[in-house]
């Protein structure tokens, strides 16, 4: 069985690699939040998530992709069946790149010099609808420093809240909450028993087992 994963993975490393040598395409693909406000542009708040800074920007977002976009994709299909399960995953995926971006777009909608890109609203979204169908599995920093699933969501939500606030980086650290808090609204709207199902996994934690 070939994932839709692996298909999306291939198709935004190729989008990526092509607009590094070409300034062109990643200008035409770029949200630019201006563009989209005077001219209407608004494919970008999509495009952009096919398209990364560097090399390191795009392995980083596609590694974290390839392991929790299979393993959330398989358990679509296992619930909703093959057609339907591939169509929610995709509206998963693809709605968390849109609306990781639209604080961003209503915050520099009229600053012709604020550009974003990158896949990580929708990888986010990913990362905590695995989170939210299984809270109690590791998650590891480097491979070194494993924590189960809701602490690092927790933890992650918090360092995103922060870095936002003090937004000194170049990085969108709202784009990670935003498409963070989407992938948890998304689960619960579409498998509401999602909800029950994770608190009845962590009430029984123990932190020395």
């Amino acid at each position: 069985m070939i994932l839709v994963t692996y298909i999306l993975i291939g198709l935004i490393v190729a989008v990526s690699f092509y607009a590094f040598s070409n300034d062109h395409v990643m200008a035409r693909l770029i949200h630019n939040a201006y563009m989209v406000n005077r001219r209407g542009q608004y494919y970008r708040f999509l495009t952009s998530g096919f398209i990364h800074k560097d090399h390191m920007h795009l392995l980083w977002n596609m590694f974290s992709f390839y392991f929790f976009g299979s393993a959330v994709e398989q358990i679509f299909r296992m619930i909703f069946g093959d057609v339907v399960g591939i169509i929610s995953y995709l509206g998963l995926f693809l709605l968390g790149i849109v609306v990781s971006d639209v604080p961003a777009y209503f915050k520099n909608k009229d600053n012709p010099g604020y550009n974003s890109l990158g896949a990580s609203g929708g990888v986010s979204s990913v990362i905590f609808a695995f989170i939210l169908f299984q809270p109690l599995a590791d998650i590891c920093i480097y491979f070194a420093l494993c924590i189960p699933g809701f602490i690092m969501g927790t933890l992650y939500v918090l360092f995103s809240w922060y870095q936002g606030r003090r937004s000194n980086d170049n990085i969108n650290h709202d784009a990670h909450l935003y498409g963070a808090l989407f992938g948890l609204i998304f689960c619960a709207v579409m498998v509401p028993e999602s909800i029950q199902l994770f608190f009845e996994q962590i009430k029984n934690w123990n932190i020395f087992k």
